[in-house]
């Protein structure tokens, strides 16, 4: 079986040299390239540590919030939402779909902008 390195390690050692070994070295452009890079890396790292537990999440929240979903992928039932947003089936006033929303942008904050201002006091609602 192979199983080392993960994903995530091989991940980690490019951003441990980009933020250790080539960064220092750099100035101008190329410095700035580098902390983008290293950025990246580190929006990579969290995706893969929570990718899995938010789609489950999300999978969960909509065959809660779509009836008669059973045996249907997370993607089909974001279509068959967006077309019943879009159709006005679902709207703001359905507390259900606004949670499902504001629980969705909070996991992909957590991903994107873990230090978003805004974002500690979206999790204490």
């Amino acid at each position: 079986m192979h199983d080392q390195p993960s994903v995530s390690e091989l991940v980690q050692a490019v951003k441990n040299f980009v933020d250790h070994s080539a960064m220092p070295e750099l100035k101008g452009r190329a410095a700035f390239h580098a902390r983008v890079a290293s950025n990246v890396l580190a929006t990579i790292l969290r995706d893969l540590e929570a990718r899995e537990g938010n789609d489950a999440a999300e999978y969960e929240r909509l065959k809660a919030l779509l009836p008669g979903s059973d045996g249907k992928s997370r993607e089909t039932l974001n279509e068959e939402l967006r077309d019943k947003i879009r159709s006005g089936e679902l709207t703001v006033e359905s507390a259900a779909l606004m949670d499902h929303l504001k629980k969705t942008a909070i996991a992909q904050l957590k991903v994107d902008q873990p230090k978003y201002s805004g974002l500690a006091t979206a999790l204490e609602d």
